[in-house]
C-alpha cells in the first residue's frame, strides 16, 4: 500500500474472491464494454475468464473503500506469467497470436502481461501509476529481463486504425532480434500508410494510454497485427527489455525502487 494513498493496495490475488473480483472487472471491461468473448466467458454471473488463468499471477489494484464482498474492490487488473511456467500451462497465451520463438530461444528471463485493464471510473488518474509501480516491483524481485504481451485496439477494421498502426510499424518496430511476428494464417500487415502520409499528432492521439506507457520506456511492436475476433481487438505484440530502460525511466516505473 502506497503511504502516500492508502486508498489503494496493489498485490497478487491471494483468495477465491479476489480472483473473481479480478475476473468481474475483466468482464465489465473486455466482454460488457469491448463486446469480447471467449469459450469460458460466464454470461450469468459476469466473469471473463479463460483456460490460462489458473498458471498466471493475478497482479490487483484494490480500492480500499469499495465493497470486496460485493467483489466491487478490485478497480485494475494485471495478469502475469514468468517464462518458467510456459510449458506447464501448454505455451504462452501470446504464442496463440504470434510466434516467439527469438524470445524463447534469448535464453532471457521473460514475463508475459495480459489482461491489462481499469475500471472506467478510475482511468485518466492515478490507478494505472499505481498498477505501473506493482509490475516494477514484480519485474525487479524476479530479474526479469524481458517483457512481452498483445495489446489491443477496440475494432477490427484495420483501415480505421491506419495511421496508430502504420505510426508503430515506423515508428517503434522491434530490432530484429526482439521482432516477433503475427501468426501467418493471421497476419496483418501494420505498414498501411507510407511514412510520409502519416498524422503523427493523430496517430498517436489514437494509441491506447496503456501502449503509449510501454513505449514511453523504450518498449517497441512486433511485426504484424493479429485480428481477434472473438475479442472484437486488434492486437499488436509488445515487446521491451528491461535492461533497455534509463534511470530517469525506471525510477517512474517502480517508483524510485529498482
Amino acid at each position: 500500500m502506497s503511504a502516500a494513498d492508502p486508498q489503494f493496495q496493489v498485490r497478487l490475488a491471494e483468495s477465491e474472491q479476489d480472483m473473481l473480483a479480478a475476473q468481474r472487472l475483466r468482464y465489465n471491461v473486455f466482454v460488457q464494454e469491448l463486446h469480447g468473448n471467449g469459450a469460458l466467458v460466464d454470461h450469468e454471473n459476469r466473469f471473463e475468464r479463460d483456460r490460462f488463468d489458473p498458471f498466471y499471477d493475478h497482479m490487483i489494484l484494490v480500492d480500499t473503500r469499495r465493497d470486496a464482498a460485493a467483489l466491487e474492490h478490485v478497480v485494475g487488473v494485471y495478469r502475469l506469467m514468468p517464462g518458467e511456467r510456459a510449458a506447464a500451462a501448454g505455451g504462452f497465451y501470446c504464442a496463440g497470436e504470434y510466434d516467439l520463438g527469438l524470445l524463447v530461444r534469448s535464453g532471457k528471463r521473460l514475463l508475459e502481461l495480459g489482461r491489462s485493464c481499469l475500471h472506467a471510473d478510475y482511468r485518466g488518474g492515478m490507478a494505472l501509476y499505481h498498477l505501473w509501480n506493482g509490475l516494477g516491483r514484480y519485474v525487479t524481485e524476479r530479474d526479469i529481463e524481458l517483457l512481452f504481451g498483445v495489446a489491443s485496439f477496440h475494432g477490427t477494421d484495420v483501415e480505421a486504425l491506419a495511421q496508430p498502426l502504420s505510426y508503430l510499424h515506423h515508428a517503434h518496430l522491434a530490432p530484429p532480434e526482439l521482432r516477433v511476428r503475427a501468426l501467418e494464417e493471421n497476419f496483418t500487415s501494420m505498414n498501411i500508410l507510407p511514412e510520409d502520409k502519416l498524422d503523427r499528432v493523430q496517430a498517436v492521439r489514437e494509441i491506447p494510454a496503456l501502449i503509449k506507457g510501454y513505449l514511453r520506456l523504450g518498449g517497441y511492436v512486433g511485426e504484424g497485427a493479429f485480428i481477434d475476433r472473438p475479442f472484437n481487438t486488434t492486437d499488436i505484440c509488445l515487446v521491451m527489455d528491461t535492461e533497455k530502460i534509463s534511470e530517469k525511466q525506471r525510477n517512474l516505473y517502480t517508483g524510485g525502487r529498482g
